[in-house]
């Protein structure tokens, strides 16, 4: 059976409990495996004790640029400088850092990001930082958007376009909120509206296990629906609101929810699914399309900074 969908408030304090787990406080030491850092072994408050901005995105090499364009736009750094990878001793996840913003990969799928953020939040926990905003910058498939539009997550939605995260723990379903923090989507609307040189929306965004057959595609390697069924599907989804798919926000929606953190979802679509399968724009186009989302949480980052 299934419990009740889970809640947690989500008001600061000068010196929030990120974590939700009396046992680390009996662990003489905690290791955070996927990142190679740990409480023994690093000075995490030294190191990470200033971070109020968590950026993360699937490709390492994506939050390694984003780190250089950061550093550029907030003046702290030459964007065309090396920044150290503080997670080089692991292949899983790559970090880098400059002033207050954290940059960090988390791989594909709601079981990779799944990870690093129990570590990610850890890591807060453990260098006592306080009022961060977690914002994940992503690609995305569009639904009934233009190829390019960036799709500010009002709720995360499973494949049935309900606002919840399932998982098993200790063979029982446990159900858990998705819903984003609302203000900072609006606040970042309102960013993507003064910038006002590409397509900016808030909607509910659809997680899905998988990149084939849990999106309706018809070009997997096993398919067992006609295109008119995807049809259907797609257009359903778009009536209850679902304007883009990807495969990682049901769990960062829950994990924001469960620990306090302020979070958004920030996702570029590259086509819209109604109009087909593919991405046939050309490479150039879908780079371009990939820098939108760091430009916007840049500029978000930008104004918070300076208004302090």
């Amino acid at each position: 059976m299934a419990s009740g969908l889970e809640q947690s408030g989500t008001g600061k304090s000068p010196n929030p409990s990120y974590v939700k787990n009396p046992h680390l406080d009996l662990m003489k030491e905690d290791f955070l495996y996927h990142f190679d850092l740990g409480t023994a072994t690093h000075d995490l408050p030294a190191m990470f004790g200033d971070v109020k901005f968590v950026c993360v995105g699937g490709s390492s090499s994506r939050m390694k640029s984003f780190i250089q364009f950061i550093a550029g736009e907030l003046k702290l750094g030459d964007p065309k400088d090396e920044y150290p990878n503080i997670c080089a001793g692991t292949d899983r996840f790559a970090m880098y850092k400059v002033g207050p913003v954290l940059s960090v990969s988390h791989g594909m799928g709601v079981p990779s990001i799944a990870i690093m953020l129990h570590e990610l939040i850890k890591l807060l926990h453990h260098a006592r930082c306080s009022d961060v905003t977690l914002l994940r910058l992503g690609t995305s498939g569009g639904i009934g958007l233009e190829p390019g539009t960036v799709v500010i997550t009002r709720q995360a939605v499973d494949g049935s376009f309900v606002p919840q995260f399932e998982q098993v723990i200790l063979g029982k379903k446990v159900l858990r909120s998705t819903a984003l923090d609302e203000t900072l989507a609006e606040e970042l609307l309102q960013c993507g509206k003064q910038l006002n040189d590409f397509e900016t929306v808030i909607g509910d965004t659809m997680c899905t296990l998988d990149f084939y057959e849990g999106q309706a595609r018809l070009d997997g390697a096993f398919c067992s629906y006609s295109e008119e069924d995807k049809r259907r599907y797609l257009n359903e989804a778009y009536r209850a609101g679902v304007r883009n798919i990807e495969m990682e926000s049901t769990v960062f929606g829950a994990m924001c929810k469960m620990s306090g953190l302020q979070g958004a979802v920030v996702c570029v679509t590259l086509l819209d699914r109604l109009q087909g399968d593919q991405m046939t724009s050309s490479h150039d186009l879908l780079l371009g399309y990939q820098l939108r989302p760091q430009r916007l949480v840049g500029s978000y980052i930008k104004k918070k900074l300076n208004a302090v």
